[in-house]
């Protein structure tokens, strides 16, 4: 995996109580949750950041980094780009409005109606 390529997310998520999830804009109160790593992943999958930046992020909230640190972040991309939840780009990445934020950051009345707009299937 190039560390040097841009990741962003593709779905609308919310985060609650410190715990992410995959959120139906339509149905908020339907949530799916996800693991830690996978929530940490989609969260900061802005689309500005690399991701060596986000091996560095990760890295500085410990006091000594796990050896498999990498190995471990690639293997949660991965899944969550096969799961279409998560793309990479070589380029950073402008997200549309209603991936920018949680969805507790939204006015939800726009953010629907720019999904219209933009033709963005719910995934």
């Amino acid at each position: 995996m190039n560390n040097s390529q841009y990741f962003y997310r593709t779905v609308v998520y919310t985060q609650k109580n410190n715990e992410i999830g995959l959120v139906d804009i339509n149905q908020p109160d339907n949530v799916t949750p996800l693991d830690e790593w996978l929530g940490l992943v989609v969260s900061l999958a802005d689309g500005a950041h690399s991701i060596q930046e986000l091996l560095d992020y990760i890295s500085s909230r410990y006091a000594s980094a796990p050896a498999n640190l990498e190995a471990t972040l690639h293997s949660v991309i991965k899944r969550l780009q096969e799961g279409d939840l998560i793309k990479l780009s070589d380029s950073p990445v402008t997200l549309p409005y209603y991936l920018a934020e949680p969805i507790e950051a939204l006015d939800l009345e726009k953010a629907r109606k720019l999904i219209a707009e933009d033709g963005y299937t719910v995934h």
